[in-house]
């Protein structure tokens, strides 16, 4: 019998995408270790041109105009703008599948990504197909985007999305409320003196780890102006992701920092970093939040991306995980409140308690199941 093709479509808009179709394809490859596995990058340049241009006018609008994609996600957030939007970009987007699937024959699609998701929905819907779709969300809110006909199995990170979706006429049985996929790496690492000694921390200061995702957006050089009026000395752990301007000012700022500054670029150490740090101040992006659930690491989270990245951030504050600066808040002063009394080793505990670090083993084996492998 010949070894089943499960195809994953994710994209890098961000890196939170990727980083859960990563967590899955590491999970299918531990499960089904004769399948062959294929992740796509949807938006990728090798993938399609079209599709890489699209992506670069969509980060050209984060960074000079995020008002207009705060107004595009709220029109596309009633169902007649999502219905829209989602055909709109599905109708854009199906050559491209077309010709993935002629490729590859997958038995299995996941999609972590609405754009890939709104494709094969389409196609499977043209072509009258029953190949198996599973969709895994990677935000803390329902959006219609997200949502098509067509898909065996859909998994989200919370049972009020779950409960949304059944309102909206979604079969209960194929709605799995599982969490959103993260590496495994994060069950196994050593505790936080361990991770420190590991890469070469002490143990005598607060450390504070910032992350502005995989592009390196969200204010990094701000937040390193705010913390330098804490007078307490601190270990800064800077991971400036792709942007390399970014990480050589970050380097230049340390050389006058009264603060130890430490830089990385993008870096498949983030779970060590965030493992070894007090607090974590970052965009909420939806698998970093996750990441630092599991790791039970308090967060302070800012400057959101409009839409998701916002409803990321009320969720975590709502539940006692993060505390959300809020525009015209002061930064070092959130953080020396945070630093006092017992507030680090509540959040720690919130934190852990919306922890769902086996969700992508879950996830992977109800998506197996239904696809009868």
């Amino acid at each position: 019998m010949a070894a089943k093709k499960i195809l994953i479509l994710t994209a890098s808009i961000g890196s939170g995408h990727i980083k859960a179709a990563e967590a899955v394809a590491e999970e299918l490859t531990r499960l089904l270790p004769q399948a062959e596995i294929i992740t796509v990058d949807f938006m990728a340049r090798t993938t399609s041109l079209w599709h890489w241009l699209t992506k670069k006018i969509y980060l050209e609008m984060l960074n000079f105009v995020p008002n207009l994609y705060d107004v595009f996600y709220k029109l596309s957030s009633n169902e007649a703008g999502g219905n829209c939007g989602k055909n709109i970009f599905a109708l854009f987007m199906l050559p491209v599948f077309n010709r993935l699937q002629v490729r590859y024959q997958p038995d299995c699609v996941i999609c972590t990504h609405p754009f890939p998701a709104g494709t094969v929905s389409l196609w499977k819907e043209r072509h009258h197909s029953s190949l198996p779709l599973a969709v895994v969300m990677t935000d803390y809110s329902l959006h219609p985007m997200w949502l098509c006909s067509g898909v065996d199995s859909y998994f989200m990170a919370t049972e009020d999305m779950r409960q949304g979706m059944i309102e909206q006429g979604f079969a209960a049985d194929k709605l799995y409320a599982e969490g959103i996929p993260i590496s495994a790496e994060v069950q196994n690492l050593p505790a936080k003196e361990e991770l420190r000694k590991m890469l070469g921390i002490g143990q005598d200061k607060r450390v504070i780890l910032l992350m502005g995702g995989g592009l390196g957006l969200g204010g990094i050089e701000h937040t390193l102006q705010e913390l330098e009026k804490i007078s307490q000395p601190l270990v800064l752990l800077v991971v400036a992701g792709r942007n390399e301007q970014l990480r050589q000012q970050v380097e230049d700022f340390a050389i006058g920092s009264h603060h130890v500054i430490r830089t990385w670029g993008y870096t498949d150490e983030v779970k060590k970093l965030m493992g070894a740090s007090d607090l974590l101040i970052t965009k909420p992006g939806a698998l970093t939040i996750s990441e630092a659930f599991a790791l039970g690491t308090p967060m302070l989270l800012h400057d959101p991306i409009p839409g998701p990245e916002t409803e990321n951030a009320v969720y975590a504050a709502r539940h006692g995980a993060a505390v959300w600066l809020h525009p015209g808040e002061k930064l070092a002063a959130a953080v020396e409140e945070i630093f006092q009394g017992d507030s680090l080793q509540e959040m720690h505990e919130q934190a852990l308690n919306r922890a769902r670090p086996l969700a992508s083993r879950k996830i992977v084996k109800i998506i197996l199941s239904a696809a009868g492998f």
